[in-house]
């Protein structure tokens, strides 16, 4: 037998025993990615957890920050004073200030800057729930009365915020404390880590849902609701097999998808290959096919293959990628938001007193629900958020507080060049979402990222020609994308779910082309399915007794 010969057979080999193996797995991937294109794995939103939280008043809120420091206490000044991430929201309704140092988050009493305990017990966790249930229920069923409310800002909706208060004031919650878990089949994300253990409660109306909050602060940090719950175990569970995962830093389960996937690609690559060799593209087969099966499933699985196998080859690949093996796609070296933030113990002046920025927002109109205290080299602003998830920029211009929808790509340049040692190549503003930088819907792997615009693009002469996203409207590092990390977009995230700007405009047309490829993967698989427990059971009857 000829070299040609023996590749061949092998080729045939491994498609017989790979297909064997894995058409049963493709086929429970092909059914859970459509699932997956309406029903992701539970997050929380920006859009759900700013929705929660009560509009913040000035004239009872809040300590000064410079208070807030001496009132925290020795060993807690230098948290509260010159946090990196100091935030001014509310828990259970009150408002608190969360300090974030060394991963573990700290809360202060909004009202005195007093440290309140360490951890949340079930009685804050029980208040932080229902209040949580009772205005997400109120802001879902006036959404669009809000939206339309406060759509032009400076127009007094006093009437319009009554009426959604009463709604959630009438909104009965019943719900059960489940415990604390470390860990379960919904809690995998590594953003809860600092977080855990974490509280659960069961709720059983308005509507059955589950919801987590953190021992360290009392804040939910994940709401699961029964039908997203039961989606689920059809959908991204199944998907991403987490019936083997335990940790959310899991080795096996990793390795475990990732010899799948590669089995997969085999398979299917091999089918493609043999699908040709058989095809007749010149002449027929006795039968007058151009296949030579005439067994219904085969035929059904060689035709059907030859029509979805390069999609089968390419969902099967990029899915391998998603999981980064061999971390070929993690850059070496990250932006220094320490050096882009510049010196964090210059006092903020006027910005430290909450009620000034408070104030100075709603006199544009906007009604925040929460600050956050950042730096731009040096230079202190207060981002603000409202209900809807809108944000505007507080900062000081002379003695005067200034208000603004975003910040210039001038003022943030200088302070950008300093985020690499290497030179800036070019600086382009961005002002409509890009091939990298562009935004997902909620229930995609990365929907609660907040892609804002404009934008400012930077790219970088380091080793990895670093490609950097600051977003304007926040005045934050959007998202950093080295060399390997682009090249990783294109061979996970467009091969995958075809996630370019303008597929994603075509909204429901992508879906649809994506559903009949898919379904085209169904039949793939289940035709292979049936056909490897065929041949099981004829080798299991030819075997003696």
């Amino acid at each position: 037998m000829s070299t040609a010969s023996k590749a061949k057979r092998l080729m045939y080999l491994a498609h017989r025993w790979t297909g064997i193996a894995g058409c049963l797995l493709m086929l429970a991937w092909f059914v859970s990615g459509i699932v997956m294109l309406y029903v992701g794995y539970p997050k929380l939103t920006p859009w759900e957890r700013l929705a929660a939280l009560p509009e913040l008043d000035p004239q009872s809120c809040c300590a000064a920050l410079d208070d807030a420091a001496d009132a925290a206490g020795p060993g807690r000044t230098g948290t509260m004073a010159s946090s990196g991430k100091l935030v001014l929201t509310s828990i259970a309704g009150v408002p608190v200030y969360v300090a974030t140092g060394g991963g573990k988050p700290n809360v202060y009493d909004g009202a005195s800057g007093a440290a309140r305990k360490a951890q949340a017990n079930a009685e804050d966790a029980m208040r932080a729930a229902q209040w949580f249930i009772r205005e997400t229920s109120a802001s879902s069923m006036q959404a669009e009365q809000l939206a339309a409310a406060w759509q032009t800002d400076g127009a007094d909706r006093s009437e319009e915020r009554v009426a959604m208060q009463r709604s959630a004031a009438q909104t009965r919650v019943h719900a059960v404390y489940g415990g604390l878990v470390q860990e379960d089949r919904w809690t995998h994300s590594r953003g809860l880590d600092g977080h855990r253990p974490l509280h659960k409660v069961e709720i059983s109306a308005p509507e059955p849902a589950t919801l987590y909050i953190s021992s360290r602060t009392g804040q939910v940090v994940l709401d699961v609701s029964a039908a997203q719950r039961q989606w689920n175990y059809v959908g991204a569970w199944l998907h991403w097999l987490y019936a083997f995962r335990t940790t959310s830093a899991d080795p096996v389960w990793s390795w475990t998808v990732i010899v799948l996937s590669l089995v997969g690609t085999l398979s299917a690559l091999s089918g493609v290959c043999v699908g040709i060799w058989r095809w007749r593209f010149t002449r027929r087969y006795k039968s007058g096919s151009r296949s030579p099966y005439r067994e219904p499933w085969m035929k059904w699985h060689h035709v059907a293959g030859l029509l979805f196998g390069g999609f089968v080859c390419t969902w099967i690949f990029s899915g391998l990628m998603s999981m980064n093996p061999m971390e070929v796609f993690s850059p070496r070296h990250g932006p220094d938001l320490q050096a882009y933030a510049g010196d964090t113990h210059a006092p903020p002046g006027p910005l430290a007193d909450p009620a000034r920025v408070i104030a100075a927002l709603q006199g544009q109109g906007f009604r925040p629900v929460e600050l956050a205290w950042q730096r731009l080299d040096g230079h202190a602003y207060v981002l603000a958020y409202d209900k809807l998830a809108r944000t505007r920029i507080v900062k000081m211009l002379g003695d005067d507080i200034m208000v603004l929808r975003a910040l210039t790509a001038a003022e943030v340049e200088p302070a950008a060049r300093k985020l690499f040692p290497a030179p800036l190549l070019r600086a382009t503003l961005v002002t409509k979402h890009d091939t990298y930088y562009y935004q997902r819907h909620s229930e995609a792997m990365n929907g609660a990222l907040v892609r804002g615009l404009p934008a400012l693009r930077l790219d970088f002469d380091d080793p990895e020609q670093t490609r950097v996203y600051l977003d304007l409207t926040t005045g934050q590092v959007g998202m950093s994308l080295s060399r390997s990390q682009r090249i990783g977009r294109w061979l996970f995230y467009f091969l995958h779910s075809w996630d370019t700007p303008a597929l994603l405009d075509t909204h429901a047309l992508r879906d649809a082309v994506l559903i009949a490829l898919s379904l085209g993967g169904i039949v793939v698989s289940a035709a292979g399915t049936v056909l490897g427990w065929r041949r099981l059971r004829r080798r299991q009857r030819a075997v003696p007794t």
